[in-house]
């Protein structure tokens, strides 16, 4: 698998390939991602995206984490917090942000298949205790 990273310099290459995909799929990609594009010409891009976060939102009842997805359902998790990121771009340490959003990118994919081919994916509850839902994905 290939992996492409787009600084900002970049984004219009992201956002045309974003128009080209038959699919979209992130988690939280509807109200962090899209509305970081938006100034780089995101309102003219219509993509067909599932947003798994929303997704369990509508069917839990409220909005998971992807660290609590992927933990409980791939037993792996983040390599960092968005906080973080934020820290070491701030000290210009790009390749530290870059790695940290690849990694995002393979948890979230990592989550994504799981659940497609199994049809459910596990979360943690408030208790701590693992917890099953089914999807549609």
């Amino acid at each position: 698998m290939a992996y492409h990273h787009y600084t900002e310099s970049r984004a219009q290459a992201l956002i045309e390939e974003l128009r080209t995909a038959d699919l979209v799929v992130g988690f939280n990609v509807q109200e962090f991602d899209y509305e970081v594009l938006r100034p780089y010409g995101l309102d003219s891009l219509q993509p067909t995206t599932l947003d798994m976060m929303q997704d369990l939102a509508q069917r839990l009842g409220f909005r998971p984490s992807l660290s609590s997805v992927a933990t409980a359902t791939l037993r792996i998790g983040k390599s960092a917090d968005g906080l973080q990121a934020v820290r070491w771009y701030r000290q210009g340490q790009l390749a530290k942000v870059l790695d940290y959003c690849q990694r995002d990118v393979e948890v979230t994919r990592g989550v994504h298949e799981f659940g497609k081919a199994q049809r459910f994916v596990y979360y943690w509850d408030r208790q701590y205790q693992r917890q099953m839902v089914p999807v549609t994905w």
